[in-house]
Formats: C-alpha cells, structure tokens, sequence
C-alpha cells in the first residue's frame, strides 16, 4: 500500500522563517523557474551522499547535476499532492546511477578482489576502519556485485538514502510488495555471501 499524501510540514531555515513544502516550490517553478534552486539547495547534498556511495566521488557530482536536471524537465509531472520531493529526486539519481551500473558492478568486484575501497578512502578511512575489517567490505562488495539491480537499488535507497519502503517504492515507481520482495532476497544473498566467507 502506498503512502497517503500527507500534509505538507515547513521546515524552519536557520533564519527562523519557514519554508514552503517542496511540492509548493516545484509548483511556483512552473511560473518562476529560477525557484527550482530552491530543492537543489534542500536535497542535493543527500543525493551527493547517496550518488558517492554508489558510484564514488568522481561521478556524483555528474549524476546530482544530471538528475536535477531531468527533475526541472520533469517537473510539470510531479504529483503535487506529495509534499516531499525527496523520494521521487531518489528515484531520478538511481536512474541516472543505472547509466552508470556496469562501473559500479566493476567497482564492486574490484574491491572484492583487492579489499581497497575508493569511496571509503576518500570518505575518511579512519572511521569506516573502525566500524568494519576489510574481509567484510571485501565480502559485502562481493555479494552488492552479485545482486540483480533491482536488488540493489531497493537495498541501497533503504540503507544509504535512508528511505522508507513506502518512499523507496515511490522512487522505482514500483509496489511496496515488489521493495519488500527485493529486500528480502538482496538480505538473503547478502547474508549468505557474508556467512561463506
């Protein structure tokens, strides 16, 4: 099932006003569209989270500017009913990602077969060694190799982009039962690959 719209929340800026709900700034871009910025400065420093960890640091600033690009062309086909437009800017920039896949599959079989992770390193090597030990990344590299992209794609919107099933779903412009479904067996190989090596 999936989410009802929901009653658009302003967020306060650090100047204390507040800011209208994405989808009222995408509806004024339609007369004014300079205000698109406005989402760019909102949501592009998580998708830039999102697009490193999925392709590095040398493509994301590509894939965030291509997406919000095709996010403006776009943007007289948004649903203005869903205030938040952060599931449907996640669901452009995996696209745009899935144009980029075959690097990230080799990326993440480089890293299986070498352990040494490039994302990581540039990120702060420190702190990503002390939550995991390279065997492990080298593993979960190994089976994030192995999974279909669909697989891939729910796993990741939900770890990384942090998003809801119900948001990731809006995202793939699939149903909830099908992110549910893919989850479910993207863990299943996961864990099974973890458990192997």
């Amino acid at each position: 099932m999936a989410d009802p719209p929901s009653t658009a929340v302003a967020r306060p800026p650090a100047d204390g006003t507040t800011e209208p709900p994405d989808s009222s700034v995408i509806e004024a871009s339609l007369r004014a569209p300079e205000r698109f910025a406005e989402l760019f400065d909102r949501h592009a420093a998580a998708l830039h989270r999102y697009a490193v960890r999925r392709l590095g640091p040398q493509h994301a600033e590509d894939v965030v500017a291509e997406a919000f690009t095709r996010a403006f062309e776009r943007r007289h086909t948004y649903d203005l009913g869903r205030p938040d437009a952060l599931p449907w800017l996640y669901g452009i920039t995996t696209n745009v990602i899935g144009g980029h896949r075959r690097a990230e599959v080799r990326a993440y079989r480089a890293l299986a077969r070498t352990g040494v992770d490039p994302v990581v390193a540039a990120v702060d090597e420190r702190v990503i060694a002390r939550v995991s030990a390279v065997a492990t990344r080298r593993s979960l590299a190994a089976a994030l190799a192995r999974l279909t992209p669909g697989e891939r794609d729910v796993l990741l919107l939900i770890a990384w982009g942090d998003l809801t099933y119900e948001k990731a779903a809006r995202a793939l412009a699939v149903p909830v039962g099908t992110v549910r479904s893919r989850l479910s067996r993207a863990r299943r190989k996961v864990a099974r690959t973890l458990e192997t090596s």
